[in-house]
Formats: structure tokens, sequence, C-alpha cells
């Protein structure tokens, strides 16, 4: 249980301590971290030349989110998918935590749905629920 909820709350507390990053930057910001997700599993080289190209595509994505949330979600989900793909084939993103890959994907999910109702902070959260300012 431990291994689906930590994940989930990782996801939300990532989002929630966004909340002290000021737009733009935080946008910008999670572009940066995003297009570093594309080049975590590099290293590990378990797709072969598949890794670089997933790493041109997460790059691109990145520069796109530096002025779009969609994107940044999309690139959350592509990750998901590579997440996905490493933790079947047994080459986890942390390879001394066998299923840091899953935790991964199940963490970026999370973080994918925050950006896709752009990227709020903790009180933007609280207006879109109330429909009236936070004092």
């Amino acid at each position: 249980m431990i291994q689906i909820l930590a994940p989930i709350l990782i996801g939300l507390l990532y989002a929630g301590l966004n909340s002290f990053i000021a737009e733009p930057h935080r946008r910008r910001f999670n572009a940066v971290v995003v297009g570093g997700a594309g080049a975590a599993y590099l290293s590990g080289g378990a797709l072969g030349p598949w890794e670089l190209a997933f790493c041109a595509v997460m790059t691109y994505v990145a520069f796109r989110g530096l002025d779009s949330w969609t994107f940044i979600g999309i690139g959350w989900l592509l990750h998901t998918g590579w997440d996905v793909v490493h933790h079947l084939k047994g080459q986890p993103i942390l390879p001394f935590a066998h299923d840091s890959s899953f935790g991964c994907a199940l963490c970026d999910p999370v973080i994918a749905i925050w950006c896709f109702t752009g990227g709020r902070s903790v009180p933007g959260w609280r207006t879109a629920v109330r429909g009236t300012p936070v004092p």
C-alpha cells in the first residue's frame, strides 16, 4: 500500500511546494524540471538509441512548456510511459531501488494533472473551488 500512496503523496507535495514560486517563474521552472526528467534514464541505456530519441522529444516538449502548462503536462505523461517501459524491462530509474520506476509512473500523472489545471498555487486551488478570491 505504501508503494502506491507514497508516490501519489510525493506528486501532491511537489505541486504544493511549487506554490512558493511565483508565476511566470513557476511554469518556466517546471519546464526545466520536465526537460531534466527526459534525461533521467540516459545513464542506464536500457533502451539503447531510443533513450536519446526520447530525450530529444522531451527537450522539445520542455521548450514548448516554457510558454505552456499543457506541454509540461504532456511531458509528464510521456515520462510516465517511459517509466512503465523501464519498470517492465527491469531497469529502474534508481538502480538501487527496484520499484522506483513504478513509483515514478504513479507520481508523474499526479504532476501532469496539476499541470493541465494550469499549475495553480495552493491558494489558487482554493479560489477555483470556492469561486471567490482568497483574502
